[in-house]
């Protein structure tokens, strides 16, 4: 067996951002690009066949492919500056089990499949899980296509660079026919296993969450010639609505709110802003909460821009409600898997977008640092060699 972390090593300087640190690898760029052809040697050189769907996943399969398949995977592209674990060690578990199978002479009597998801993260065109998202058809697909990166190439021309056909992207039932069973492995992201002194973990469920962009509306002028009282500065409500995402994820039981990205128009140093786009990400255990955050932070937003004579228009960009894995299949797995415990997750998943269409479950990998999504995120070889291990038990007692 090929261990994971040796994988991970082959492609550790692929993707390195120099200025966040950390890796920035998003869909169809340079860095994912040469991820996906490392993907696809790797795989061959196992002997699994390998091809891209419609909608820019890569499926490599042991044996013909066929329905009721068994499928494990993740994702190869990256936030931005985040850290090497986070869908790659999904990946390269994934094909480390399949050298301990194929090294005991396993012959699976079910067809066998890893998966590799396209912009899981979002990172270049703002949606996350976009690749399971368009298999399962939870995305429009004219809304896909018009996406656009921070650059203004739509979705449908990166994917033409690609090589890629954009009209066909959209719900693939012939894939999704073919999944009979997903398990995604994943580093932890989170303390959970620290504080359990376990190395593997089983999901139990993914809080609802989603993205909102507000778009603050002021009047760009001069930063010196401009007297306060003259001003309609969109950055004021952005930066208070800032501040209230946190109170308002603080009166939700469990809630989240987190403003990550903040882009002023024109952003000069001595300019007041035309307009300022805020990304609000919202997550709590159910949907009500989610909702209720967003709500009163809408509300709230309207309030701030209208003291400073501006204007805000609030958009989702993607949402998805809260996920309970399979109880049935979850326990099947933490039974095999020495009672593993079951974890619940604040991360969306590929896992939980093809939940509502296939029975599916997750593994999760001890991450010591209880750091993800940057550079700091982390796990140890031992427990990525144990989670490869655990993950060919899996795919064995479910294939076999």
């Amino acid at each position: 067996m090929v261990s994971p972390g040796a994988l991970l090593a082959a492609i550790d300087g692929v993707g390195a951002d120099r200025r966040r640190g950390g890796f920035s690898r998003h869909v169809f760029d340079d860095a994912e690009r040469q991820l996906r052809e490392w993907f696809v040697e790797q795989a061959e050189a196992r002997g699994l066949q390998v091809t891209t769907d419609r909608n820019a996943n890569i499926w490599a399969w042991w044996g013909e492919p066929g329905d009721d398949a068994v499928v494990t995977g993740s994702h190869l592209d990256s936030v931005p500056g985040g850290g090497a674990f986070d869908g790659p060690l999904g990946v390269v578990s994934a094909l480390s089990a399949v050298d301990l199978l194929q090294e005991r002479g396993f012959r699976p009597r079910r067809p066998l499949a890893v998966v590799v998801f396209a912009e899981e993260e979002g990172g270049r065109f703002g949606v996350p899980c976009l690749g399971s998202r368009l298999l399962a058809g939870t995305i429009d697909a004219d809304r896909a296509r018009a996406l656009r990166d921070p650059s203004g190439v739509t979705f449908a021309e990166a994917m033409s660079s690609f090589g890629a056909d954009p009209s066909r992207v959209g719900r693939d039932e012939e894939a999704l026919r073919r999944i009979g069973q997903f398990v995604e492995l994943h580093v932890e992201q989170g303390r959970g296993l620290i504080d359990l002194d376990r190395p593997i973990a089983v999901a139990s469920s993914i809080l609802a969450h989603g993205r909102w962009r507000f778009r603050f509306s002021g009047q760009g002028n001069h930063a010196g010639a401009t007297l306060l009282s003259d001003r309609r500065d969109p950055m004021l409500p952005a930066a208070e609505l800032v501040v209230a995402a946190r109170r308002a994820a603080g009166a939700v039981a469990d809630g989240r709110a987190t403003v990550g990205r903040l882009v002023p128009t024109p952003g000069g140093t001595n300019v007041i802003a035309s307009t300022v786009d805020v990304w609000l990400d919202a997550r709590s255990p159910q949907d009500a909460g989610t909702r209720s955050m967003v709500a009163d932070l809408t509300a709230a937003a309207q309030e701030f821009a209208a003291a400073e004579g501006c204007q805000v228009d609030v958009a989702e960009e993607s949402y998805g409600d809260t996920v309970h894995f399979d109880p049935a299949f979850r326990d099947r797995l933490s039974a095999l898997l020495d009672d593993a415990p079951a974890l619940a997750t604040g991360a969306g998943h590929d896992a939980g977008v093809l939940a509502a269409e296939v029975p599916t479950a997750m593994l999760f990998v001890r991450n010591p640092t209880g750091v993800s999504h940057a550079p700091e995120e982390h796990a140890e070889d031992d427990d990525c060699t144990e989670g490869a291990h655990a993950l060919a038990r899996v795919l064995e007692h479910l294939a076999g």
